[in-house]
This record gives structure tokens, C-alpha cells and sequence, in this order.
């Protein structure tokens, strides 16, 4: 297994696609962006190759892309893998997508022979990039075995949740319910500390020993507010979305999530209000009442 494809070169995509790279894969990559695709050729990579010579060559294709629509459209589109695909390749989506679509896509690749795995990763830009990332991998697990080598060139925790296949983007989606949360009382927790005129270096010094401490406010505090720089890792629309899809999958199971919707609206109203684009710590801006002027 040295041939891999893969389609999305963004944010996400274009580390994992480098750390393959440097695992001694041939990678041969595609995205909408002929710049990404530069980027990806100045790292090594291939690039120009079209999906249907794709799918010929490769032995896995991996996709990270941004959305839903994007996913169902590449790989069920009348031009899209699966259609393309013949048993033997391995198809595996890193995005995170509804559950519903999971099941579409693996109905669809099951008839034709074809492998597929729902592979949603945890961890960011800053994950990709230092081959740190968590993999919550659903789809059988034959499948799974035959991807490892490739998980473990791009990540550090690789989980095969179950051979369900929307087992993994379940796991995805209550992690980033829980990064909501966790977003959120770091914001108000900090606008409040601000106004209480205490240093929010200090506090973090203090409270990074405490109970206080958590992964998400280190991260956002550190690399993001201290800053006051909001160039996305994940972006506050990426995490709306899938705050929106954790809500589905509650009223899929009739499962009562009062406080996640306030929390939703909540980012919902950030996103209206143009932070959308920039990194989810901007909430802490949002909360705080400041401008959308950024740096």
C-alpha cells in the first residue's frame, strides 16, 4: 500500500498529506485550490492527476473536506468515487459529516464491492501538522486493519470504534459538543476575570494547576486570546456546524439537549454577527463585546 490519493488540501488536509509524504507514500493530491495544490507539489506531491486516473492508481483515497455537500458530491456524485471506484481501493472520509450520509456512502460502496471507512479526526491544525491527531474510525474492521499504516502516518491515537459506520463521526460529534462547552466557559470565564481586574496570565498560571485546568482553554488562552490573534485552526462556523449536527443526532434518538441549545444559539448568533470565520476563541471577543475588527 505506497499509492494513496488524496482530495482536500485545505487546512486539515494539506499536513496530513504531508506527514504521508514523509512516510514514503506517493501521494498524489487534488483540491479546488490551485494554490493548495502548489503547496502540496512544493512538498513533494503530485498533483494534475484526474479522479478517474486516481482511482486506477491508488490503493486508499482519503478525502478532508469542509462540508457535507462537498463530501456527498465527491464521492456520490455521477463523477465521484464510489461510482468510479472498483473492489480492491480503499475509500476513506476524514470530514465530519452526518451520520445519514455515512450510511449513504458505505450503502453505496458496499454494492459496489468497494471498502469505506468514516475516519473524523480530533486535534486541529496543530494536530495535523505535528502527526498528533485522534482518529475515530468507523467501518469494518478488516478495513480498518488495511488503513493503519496510513492512520499512523498522519496521527498519534488511532481508534476503531466499532464497525458501525457512523460510529466515529458519533464519537466526533460528542467531542465537539464537549469543545462547545468547553469554548464557551473559557470565554466567560475570562471576560469575567477581566472585569474583576485580574491578570489573565497569572490566572492561567494558576488555574492550569487547578480544576480549572482543560486542554481547551490552553489552547484557546495560549495560542489564540493572549494574542488576540483569531487566524482559524477551527473555525466558529466549522464548530456551529457541527454543534448542529450533535443536535440531529439528539432529536435522531430522542434525547432532551436543553443547554446545547442554548449553546447553539449562542455560537449562532457569533456566526451572524461575522466571527464565523475566524477561529473559535473568537467567542471570547463576541462575549466580551468587542468589535470585528481583528489583527
Amino acid at each position: 500500500m505506497k499509492k494513496i490519493g488524496f482530495i482536500g488540501l485545505g487546512n486539515m488536509g494539506l499536513p496530513m498529506s504531508r506527514n504521508l509524504l514523509l512516510a514514503n507514500f506517493t501521494v498524489y493530491g487534488m483540491d479546488l485550490s490551485k494554490e493548495a495544490e502548489m503547496s502540496f507539489h512544493q512538498a513533494g506531491g503530485t498533483i494534475g492527476l484526474p479522479v478517474e486516473k486516481m482511482v486506477e492508481l491508488c490503493d486508499v483515497i482519503l478525502t478532508s473536506l469542509p462540508s457535507s455537500n462537498a463530501v456527498e458530491k465527491v464521492f456520490l456524485g455521477e463523477k465521484g468515487l464510489v461510482n468510479l471506484a472498483e473492489p480492491g481501493i480503499l475509500l476513506i472520509d476524514t470530514s465530519t459529516v452526518t451520520p445519514e450520509l455515512n450510511h449513504r456512502i458505505e450503502k453505496a460502496a458496499r454494492h459496489k464491492g468497494v471498502d469505506f471507512l468514516a475516519a473524523p479526526v480530533s486535534g486541529g491544525v496543530i494536530g495535523a501538522k505535528n502527526r498528533t491527531l485522534t482518529f475515530m474510525v468507523g467501518g469494518a474492521k478488516s478495513a480498518f486493519d488495511k488503513a493503519m499504516p496510513v492512520f499512523n502516518a498522519m496521527g498519534e491515537n488511532i481508534f476503531h470504534v466499532n464497525e458501525n459506520i457512523d460510529s466515529g463521526t458519533n464519537t466526533k460529534l460528542i467531542n465537539n459538543l464537549l469543545i462547545g462547552f468547553y469554548t464557551a466557559g473559557v470565554s466567560e470565564a475570562l471576560h469575567l476575570a477581566k472585569h474583576s481586574n485580574l491578570d489573565l496570565d497569572r490566572l492561567f498560571e494558576m488555574l492550569n494547576v487547578s480544576y480549572g485546568q482543560s486542554r481547551i482553554y490552553e489552547r484557546n488562552y495560549k495560542s489564540f486570546i493572549a494574542d488576540d490573534h483569531f487566524e482559524p485552526g477551527f473555525s466558529l462556523k466549522l464548530l456551529l456546524k457541527d454543534l448542529g449536527f450533535a443536535l440531529d443526532l439528539a432529536k435522531k434518538n430522542n434525547v432532551e439537549l436543553p443547554v446545547s441549545k442554548i449553546l447553539f444559539d449562542l455560537y449562532e448568533e457569533a456566526e451572524k454577527s461575522g466571527y464565523g470565520e475566524k477561529d473559535m476563541s473568537v467567542l471570547y471577543k463576541k462575549i466580551s463585546g468587542q468589535t470585528t475588527t481583528f489583527s
